[in-house]
């Protein structure tokens, strides 16, 4: 086998020399041609190719084995280095099945067109109407893994999964980490435990392959994570199920994970102005070279860079972005105008470290029901830690807000940081709210040391409450994870968050939120017969725009954010349905 993959490497060094000067992205001879083809694909389109999407071409399954694939790209006829694109297009019509045809339809099991209890509290007709279409939507982005992917793997770049899928949509034609959360929220809603379980078993075998979740599941974002949510999944499940085999059975796939980020690629020690040291954890993916999903795209943004050891760096950090889910941001960026200054691993989220904090809440609480009283009490110190961590290095009292912290190389001594108030971020994130989330989960964690009315006059003052949902910063530029994008996912946290607090104030400003994102998604969708990725928080029915590819449609998370609002706030019959 190592003797057919260095041979397979070794025959494409040589088609690369023969036909178009790429860069060697990664060591998997399959992703490495597929990179080749999709240069290939810019060139023969041109410069005024405005529909131009790189992931299409790592997506493409072969037809027949990779060595005759190849031989037949380097037999195409060339005119100065370029394809003629009717050349092109003949070549992956004869050699390539298209992209996403390895994933089948696959009709979910516990589907219903209305299920029992469903959204009980959305009285108005029109809305519960729009409701029910968004849940059908399930049916739409329902998958499973084709046997071909199981059989000859080394044909797809699409990972094999043993349960049914649900894919965001569009251009993502696989599964996503954390979009799965949100997805999960919206099938609870919509009473379909079995496939929110098969989501969670399809996460779990990833660790098992891997150690970890992937970002997605392909061979290209192997080296990479997502926002660690599983533990949420099942708690979610658990809490409408009562399925204590369910958390048997992962409780070891949850302390594969807990291992990940706190292993030295992710954590970080800083010590305090008391000399406490403090662990916490960062993005950080295993990856120096262009993402084979965007590798055209990066490598053209490296070319201001003067040095090899400079665009390796750009790639490691442009690929730590992508594991935050949000790439991209100005929040990663020491030059809001300048994606090569992207500097994620110098940064310690605040997020981040929440969805850690609360999986190892999770994991004492799982640990506890299964009777494993050790490992509960072992996570409830571990969790301590972290608190104390974030509520000493990451909360600004003056803000009232939680900040990213800037690692600064100078600061370091022997691998420990000292910390300086002046390396806190203090420009404004909806980030900087995403503890609030606590609130809803395990709210003494955040009662018993933060002043509550003090994080919520600070929200409201911050400028990331528009008239349509949550902004995501408060920066315009042209990042899709910045103004004036809002997320679905940002939304329900905060949201969540406000209706769990203990003021009527902020579970009035909760709902407000909600049915001002529903609005918006409404008309979004009578407007354009689709649920949308993003939404820009500035104007009724308008998606957001932006970062590196086309706006998106489906959509998995925004579909379950919906479901889980109407759920949580309904619709009064009359109640206004437009903006």
């Amino acid at each position: 086998m190592a003797l057919l993959r260095s041979s397979l490497l070794t025959f494409f060094v040589l088609s690369v020399f023969l036909s178009l000067p790429v860069s060697m992205a990664t060591d998997d001879p399959l992703l490495s041609f597929l990179q080749c083809v999709q240069s290939a694909a810019l060139r023969s389109m041109g410069p005024t190719a405005t529909d131009f999407d790189p992931k299409l071409y790592v997506d493409l399954p072969l037809k027949t084995d990779l060595p005759a694939t190849i031989s037949a790209f380097n037999s195409l006829p060339r005119q100065s280095g370029t394809i003629p694109i009717s050349d092109f297009n003949y070549f992956l019509k004869q050699f390539f099945d298209e992209a996403g045809s390895d994933l089948v339809y696959a009709k979910p099991v516990d589907f219903e067109p209305e299920p029992e209890g469903f959204l009980v509290k959305v009285e108005n007709e029109v809305m519960r109407g729009w409701a029910l279409e968004v849940h059908a939507i399930w049916k739409s982005l329902s998958r499973r893994v084709s046997d071909a992917v199981k059989t000859r793997p080394e044909r797809h770049t699409l990972l094999y999964l043993p349960g049914t899928v649900i894919v965001p949509g569009s251009r993502f034609r696989e599964v996503y980490y954390w979009d799965s959360y949100w997805v999960i929220r919206g099938l609870l809603a919509s009473k379909m435990y079995d496939t929110a379980k098969a989501v969670v078993f399809n996460l779990v075998s990833l660790i098992e392959t891997h150690g970890h979740v992937l970002n997605g599941a392909r061979t290209y974002y192997t080296n990479r994570s997502q926002p660690p949510l599983l533990s949420s999944m099942v708690m979610e499940i658990y809490m409408r199920t009562g399925d204590v085999e369910l958390v048997k059975g992962v409780l070891p796939a949850l302390l594969k994970e807990h291992s990940f980020w706190v292993s030295d690629i992710h954590q970080v020690t800083i010590q305090d102005q008391e000399g406490r040291k403090h662990c916490l954890s960062r993005y950080q993916a295993r990856w120096y070279q262009p993402r084979p999903e965007s590798a055209t795209i990066d490598e053209e943004l490296s070319l201001k860079l003067s040095t090899p050891s400079e665009k390796d760096a750009f790639y490691h950090e442009i690929a730590s972005a992508a594991e935050s889910g949000w790439d991209f941001s100005s929040r990663w960026m020491r030059n809001s105008s300048d994606l090569t200054t992207t500097a994620t691993t110098s940064i310690i989220p605040v997020d981040l470290n929440t969805f850690i904090f609360k999986l190892e809440q999770d994991i004492s609480t799982f640990a506890k029901i299964i009777g494993d009283n050790s490992t509960s009490q072992k996570f409830i110190e571990v969790s301590k830690s972290r608190k104390a961590a974030i509520r000493s290095l990451l909360w600004n009292p003056n803000l009232g807000q939680w900040v990213d912290y800037w690692l600064d190389k100078h600061d370091a001594y022997q691998g420990v940081y000292s910390w300086n108030p002046d390396s806190q971020n203090s420009k404004t994130f909806a980030s900087n709210f995403v503890p609030l989330w606590l609130l809803a989960h395990y709210p003494d964690q955040l009662t018993e040391e933060y002043d509550e009315e003090l994080i919520i006059n600070s929200l409201k003052k911050s400028g990331l409450i528009r008239e349509y949902g949550i902004a995501t910063s408060l920066s315009d530029t042209g990042q899709q994870w910045d103004f004036p994008n809002g997320w679905a996912p940002l939304q329900h946290m905060i949201i969540e968050g406000l209706a769990s607090a203990h003021s009527k104030e902020a579970r009035q400003l909760a709902e407000s939120i909600a049915i001002n994102w529903i609005k918006t998604n409404f008309a979004a969708y009578k407007k354009t017969g689709a649920i949308h990725e993003k939404c820009n928080v500035e104007s009724c029915g308008e998606f957001g725009g932006g970062g590196e590819y086309k706006p998106q449609t489906g959509f998995g998370w925004t579909n379950g954010v919906i479901l889980a609002l109407l759920e949580e706030f309904g619709w009064p019959r009359d109640r206004n349905i437009t903006c």
